[in-house]
């Protein structure tokens, strides 16, 4: 497509998976086999297996659910790629939310994807550690504003570490904290209050013990400019060089992810079109109430792929 595309590519982040993902893609398509294949001699353990037969309370675990989630977006990319051949649209932007950010960083060449899984599931691993040491969790605030989300945020402890789309807002913090922040949401109006399942209290300051060891493995990855313009988390907008690659990385960990002003900032560069590739439809989801207008598409599997494909060669 040319450079006037007005389509997007987003990934998602963790909470996005469930077992068996991949497996179809595996078994019909040999660049998403290659994928798989890659990551296992990379990470020297089978994560494809993990993905395709679990067990769940194996996959969950942040150290391996993070480069899980990534592996099988990267596979659902190649294989879109291998099915539809020349005729599928060329990005604009990638983004991706939170987790997903690295994804983006490998579809737009400026992350290898055996560096890559190494580098999340090291995130992983250190994420949880800094749970570990700062007990907490997240809070999904359905139906309430940021402005009053702030709010009740400076006045129970907490800090807003995700700001995913108009009315659905994660709030971090310390159990006690998140508790006094529910029952000020629930005084204030909130529609749905929803604990998320989750290792620790992420993208907030009680995940500083992760961030020295981090920002140590980040400075030893080797990272290229980016050949698709990839829209930040923390500033929503587009990082362009490995430096800022690199800070971006260390950041994300205790910064709030701004998904919506990412999503916004695509659709300011003519973006009307998304291709959410990986498993489950969070994103999808979100992007709907962002812009009820916005054209929205899931690749997750074969039949995603068969059903797009068609869609693109309708003569076929």
């Amino acid at each position: 497509m040319s450079e006037l595309s007005k389509v997007a590519y987003v990934f998602p982040g963790q909470g996005s998976q469930s077992t068996g993902m991949g497996v179809d893609l595996y078994d019909r398509y040999p660049s998403a086999r290659a994928v798989f294949d890659q990551a296992d001699a990379s990470l020297g353990f089978s994560l494809s297996r993990l993905c395709f037969e679990g067990p769940d309370e194996e996959l969950t675990k942040t150290h391996n659910v993070q480069p899980a989630i990534l592996v099988v977006s990267i596979a659902c990319l190649k294989a879109i790629e291998e099915a539809a051949m020349a005729n599928f649209p060329s990005p604009s932007f990638v983004a991706g939310h939170s987790l997903g950010e690295y994804t983006a960083l490998v579809a737009a060449g400026a992350l290898d994807l055996e560096d890559a899984v190494l580098l999340v599931r090291e995130r992983g691993r250190l994420m949880y550690e800094a749970g570990l040491r700062n007990p907490g969790g997240m809070l999904a605030v359905i139906g309430l504003d940021e402005e009053t989300v702030k709010d009740i945020s400076l006045h129970s402890g907490t800090e807003i570490s995700n700001i995913n789309c108009p009315g659905q807002i994660v709030i971090s913090g310390a159990t006690q904290a998140l508790a006094e922040a529910d029952k000020l949401a629930r005084a204030r109006g909130a529609r749905v209050l929803i604990p998320l399942k989750v290792s620790g209290a992420f993208h907030s300051a009680l995940m500083e013990p992760a961030v020295a060891e981090f920002s140590k493995i980040v400075s030893n990855i080797g990272f290229k400019p980016p050949s698709i313009p990839v829209v930040s988390n923390v500033t929503a907008r587009l990082l362009t060089d490995a430096d800022s690659i690199k800070e971006e990385l260390v950041k994300q960990l205790r910064n709030c992810i701004q998904w919506q002003r990412s999503v916004e900032y695509m659709m300011q560069g003519g973006i009307t079109t998304f291709y959410e590739m990986g498993p489950g439809r969070v994103l999808s989801g979100l992007l709907r109430r962002i812009n009820s207008e916005l054209q929205t598409f899931n690749i997750s599997g074969v039949e995603d792929i068969a059903q797009l494909v068609s869609k693109e060669n309708p003569t076929n």
